[in-house]
């Protein structure tokens, strides 16, 4: 019974693999760090006579069977994905999976396809984007001058992230800024932004270091400039 179930399952895909590309409700791209979980949702906007919505992961030019939910015999996740994948919604009409665990290996396009009868496949796709983004670093030391601090930001991710300086006191602000990109042997990239913040080493300040890639959620730290207690003149 369970080739059976496994032999009509791949049949329908068979007869249905290609078929409307419209009709179909989804994100183009999901975004998602490197470790937490990826939803991708399909919704089927038609009313249709929905048998079978298979999911596919497009690697390469090929497509991987990753999950399929049947009318008749529920649902199958392909043994390649039983540790990755779980079906979050498996309704016909609207679908959804979650990816645990997001590593690089996750990135592509994902299809699915809404197996109707008499109509055919109803087809979408949704593509996963995974971004790496550590907390920045800053470092905060004296300039040569009393009336100066030179401010330094770094942040590591994937793809390369941008690292913006603030500072809390209106009156002060960041010149002379230089950035430098490092490509780190695991993909990453480490961005350092240096500036010089206009401020007295006797009053303490907050400056501020924001991290992002992409359109992700920024990553952000605060420190206070320390201050600096001056030496008295020697008397005589």
């Amino acid at each position: 019974m369970a080739g059976r179930k496994i032999t009509l399952i791949f049949s329908l895909l068979a007869i249905f693999s290609k078929g409307h590309t419209s009709g179909i409700q989804t994100q183009h791209t999901v975004l998602a760090a490197v470790g937490d979980k990826a939803r991708l949702n399909c919704e089927l906007m038609l009313s249709k006579d929905v048998l079978q919505v298979t999911w596919q992961m497009i690697s390469g030019g090929s497509e991987k069977n990753v999950a399929t939910t049947n009318k008749y015999f529920g649902q199958r996740v392909n043994p390649e994905f039983t540790k990755k994948v779980e079906f979050k919604n498996p309704a016909l009409q609207n679908c959804s999976i979650v990816i645990r665990n997001v590593t690089e290996q996750d990135e592509g396009c994902y299809r699915c396809l809404f197996n109707t009868y008499p109509d055919g496949a109803f087809t979408g796709r949704t593509c996963l984007q995974v971004y790496e983004l550590h907390e920045p670093v800053v470092d905060v030391r004296e300039s040569n001058s009393t009336e100066e601090w030179v401010v330094s930001c770094s942040a590591t991710g994937r793809p390369a992230p941008t690292v913006t300086l603030t500072v809390s006191q209106q009156d002060l602000s960041f010149s002379q800024y230089n950035t430098v990109s490092v490509s780190n042997t695991n993909a990453t990239f480490t961005v350092t932004t240096t500036a010089v913040l206009s401020g007295s080493h006797k009053h303490s300040t907050q400056v501020g270091c924001a991290a992002r890639v992409l359109s992700a959620p920024h990553r952000e730290v605060m420190v206070m400039t320390p201050v600096v207690q001056q030496k008295p003149d020697a008397t005589e």
